[in-house]
């Protein structure tokens, strides 16, 4: 690929706060548009079974929007058919006008020679029987999601109706108790979206721009990272895709940003909150790196002994940096930092407030702070978290 020569040199700074407004950070949030407009603009909200404060899902327009209900985050999801369930980042809930843009991924997956688990003669096929004639149901509803107690060991139901859902022919219209409720997506898409009529090509170039909007600028690595395409792919549409070529100083490689993010320079407030260790902002480890000097890993999955900075270390926003992490649990009504780390004594303000609006959200009345990285700075927040409590 023949990358043209960059028409734009930004700063460091100008493409973080680019970053930024392009993630909802930065200016005024649309409240009248809401958790809809949030997940409009981002393109995509990942799912994930951890809950914390929240599910990852419902933290994602909270630290956009601030405290927004949580029964308000569902039902702005799933109701009118608003949205859909599937792969893009990771389990993403996606916008419905972006299901047609998926067709090149449903039939990779009906293309696909080879799966981890196999399926019973006839199993798929009653699924869709069964879904068509009682739908929408859960996994157990159509006969149960397992056959051991192993949480890998899938019975030929849960099998049949998630390969379906790969396919295109079911659809995740909702989450019940964390469970997925699926209907036939003759029913769940409204009909002029229910096709796959696009080619790769168009579907491709579709996801790239989208990708570039979103992050406001985003290197090759960046924007195949956001709905997890392969830098070839990206390769073969970014020319027609509508981003354009830029430099940004530091990040030695070629980047592309969407021309809209370069009309105007980014103003406004910043947003100071806690995020979720899955929010599209630190997605992309390197690119949080490169963007802000922060190094990102959740650590839910590393052995107890060897985290450095918590189970589900949230890293905390403000003034348009990451300046430290929180790593939350609840007790009854109480909110606890059970581990936080702070990038200097500049920092302490904003954790603190950011952790009394996320204890507000969760109806919690009072915030404990259990350790602090650095010991000096344990009393300058308590007192701080004390002032704001009082």
């Amino acid at each position: 690929m023949t990358t043209p020569r960059p028409a734009t040199a930004l700063s460091a700074d100008e493409a973080r706060r680019i970053a930024l407004r392009a993630q909802g950070f930065l200016g005024t949030p649309d409240r009248k548009a809401g958790v809809r407009g949030v997940l409009r603009h981002l393109g995509a909200v990942q799912l994930d079974t951890i809950s914390v404060l929240a599910r990852s899902h419902e933290l994602i327009p909270y630290a956009r929007l601030g405290a927004v209900g949580r029964k308000t985050v569902e039902n702005s999801y799933w109701q009118d058919t608003h949205a859909f369930e599937y792969w893009s980042h990771a389990a993403c809930i996606l916008p419905i006008e972006e299901w047609p843009h998926f067709a090149f991924r449903r039939r990779a997956y009906r293309n696909r020679p080879h799966w981890n688990h196999g399926l019973p003669e006839g199993t798929y096929d009653q699924v869709v029987k069964q879904l068509r004639a009682e739908g929408p149901l859960t996994a157990t509803d159509l006969g149960g999601a397992k056959k051991t107690s192993e949480w890998w060991d899938w019975s030929g139901t849960k099998v049949a109706v998630e390969r379906a859902l790969m396919y295109g022919e079911v659809v995740c219209v909702e989450r019940r108790g964390w469970k997925r409720v699926y209907d036939l997506a003759e029913r769940a898409v409204p009909a002029a979206l229910l096709h796959d009529e696009l080619d790769d090509t168009e579907c491709l170039r579709r996801l790239v721009r989208l990708a570039g909007q979103s992050l406001g600028v985003g290197t090759r690595a960046d924007i195949a990272d956001y709905h997890r395409l392969k830098g070839e792919q990206v390769d073969a549409v970014i020319a027609d895709s509508g981003l354009v070529p830029v430099t940004v100083e530091g990040w030695g490689k070629p980047a592309w940003a969407d021309p809209t993010a370069l009309e105007t320079p980014p103003r406004g407030r910043h947003r100071t909150t806690l995020l979720s260790p899955f929010d599209s902002l630190v997605w992309e480890r390197a690119r949080t790196e490169r963007i802000f000097g922060f190094t990102h890993r959740l650590e839910a999955y590393v052995p107890k002994p060897k985290r450095v900075y918590g189970y589900f270390a949230m890293p905390v926003l403000a003034g348009g940096r990451l300046v430290g992490r929180v790593d939350p649990a609840r007790e009854g009504r109480t909110l606890v930092a059970r581990q936080v780390t702070l990038d200097g004594p500049k920092a302490v303000p904003a954790v603190a407030q950011a952790l009394i609006e996320a204890a507000t959200w969760v109806d919690c009345t009072d915030v404990r702070v259990e350790r602090v990285d650095a010991p000096d700075l344990r009393e300058p927040l308590t007192r701080e978290l004390a002032r704001a409590l009082a």
